[in-house]
């Protein structure tokens, strides 16, 4: 916090940030990759540094599960706001849980106040979605995800895209 109160004394401004995260995309991404999880401290911190967290909020399906509890308390304790989608078991087997459109309406209603938004996922359908806030919001829009595991046209969107390597996992 030091140095962002030196900055402010000198008078520029402090970047305003503000971090999305697909959750399930990238428990199964780094789990499917490095078969580890992902380390949210040290990207809060490695974040922060850069400038002011002003908004960071974390997708996940809602399970009744301690595993799941726990993980979620713990992103709350980094700074995290979370919000749940109930998970959803279909009459054919399949799954449901996805929270592509909710993220989307909150980059958008948040970009209008940022300087940078930063999305993890490796979902392709985001792309569009940060071409736009650049164009239009005139922002920085920032892509972590797994390398082999995010889609192309996502990285090719980003602003600046990070590999989730090694060095973000636990």
């Amino acid at each position: 916090m030091l140095f962002l109160q030196e900055i402010r004394d000198t008078g520029q401004t402090v970047k305003k940030i503000a971090i999305f995260v697909d959750v399930q995309n990238i428990y199964y991404t780094t789990r499917q990759a490095y078969q580890r999880q992902f380390d949210y401290r040290k990207l809060w911190k490695l974040i922060s540094a850069q400038g002011e967290i002003v908004a960071a909020t974390a997708y996940a399906i809602q399970r009744a599960d301690d595993k799941q509890i726990k993980f979620q308390d713990a992103l709350r304790h980094i700074g995290f706001d979370i919000k749940l989608k109930p998970y959803i078991q279909r009459s054919d087997g399949s799954a449901k849980g996805d929270w592509d459109v909710g993220i989307a309406i909150d980059i958008m209603d948040t970009a209008k106040n940022v300087d940078t938004v930063i999305l993890l996922s490796g979902d392709g359908d985001f792309d569009l979605l940060l071409k736009r806030i650049i164009s239009v919001d005139k922002i920085a829009a920032e892509v972590y995800g797994v390398p082999s595991l995010t889609a192309n046209s996502l990285i090719d969107a980003a602003s600046t895209y990070h590999a989730i390597e090694e060095d973000l996992l636990l």
